[in-house]
């Protein structure tokens, strides 16, 4: 059985002619970006391996990941569904960056990316099973980091504890200070959710996002 979590501050139901919602994600940040929209959505968890193949560039790791993402959740669903995959990969000097995971791993990461510039590539991928429809955005953020001292990383480290994060960096919060600059046509992008290009994917799949708020009045 998938394991699904309803969101506690939507309606637990769409209206029948549309379909059901799922983001393919348990991330809590995905989580509040999507119910920005302010629809009725549920989360499952996506059963995919993240590893990356031989040779694999970073911006086609997060595009396969978010697609494998939503057709791996959109089969664990009947009837009209609709999912979307989502994934994010930082990149560095043509190397992809995971997520750390451990406090070692994220001052490794932040110590070789301070004073650099690094890119942040973030796929959204939405399926529909029973129309057929399925399409992939990807949108890339640039971002520089500052020339952060050791002192600096280990104190956001021990603020934040971001080892959840691509890049180890948590720039919706205090990892903003260690940023000069961001360079994004959506600024949602960087979090790990593109909203502009998830709305276009939704219109297209036939779930436009202002006809479903009109219709949920």
């Amino acid at each position: 059985m998938p394991h699904r979590q309803p969101d506690p501050q939507q309606p637990a139901h769409a209206p029948l002619t549309w379909p059901r919602l799922v983001l393919g994600s348990t991330s809590p940040y995905r989580r509040e970006l999507l119910s920005r929209l302010g629809l009725p959505f549920e989360t499952c968890a996506p059963r995919v391996d993240e590893s990356a193949l031989p040779g694999e560039r970073p911006r086609d790791l997060a595009w396969r990941l978010a697609q494998a993402k939503a057709q791996d959740v959109a089969e664990q669903y009947q009837g009209d569904v609709l999912v979307i995959g989502s994934d994010q990969v930082a990149e560095l000097n043509g190397q992809a960056l995971g997520k750390p995971g451990t406090h070692e791993g994220a001052t490794a990461q932040l110590r070789a990316m301070r004073g650099h510039r690094v890119l942040f590539h973030t796929a959204v991928s939405v399926v529909r099973p029973q129309t057929g429809y399925v399409d992939t955005r990807l949108k890339t953020v640039t971002v520089m980091f500052r020339s952060l001292s050791d002192n600096d990383i280990e104190t956001y480290l021990r603020a934040e504890q971001p080892y959840d994060c691509a890049g180890s960096a948590k720039a919706e919060s205090l990892g903003i200070v260690l940023l000069d600059a961001i360079e994004s046509d959506d600024p949602t992008t960087l979090i790990g959710l593109p909203l502009m290009a998830t709305s276009q994917l939704l219109r297209q799949a036939g779930a436009d996002p202002l006809s479903w708020r009109a219709a949920l009045n």
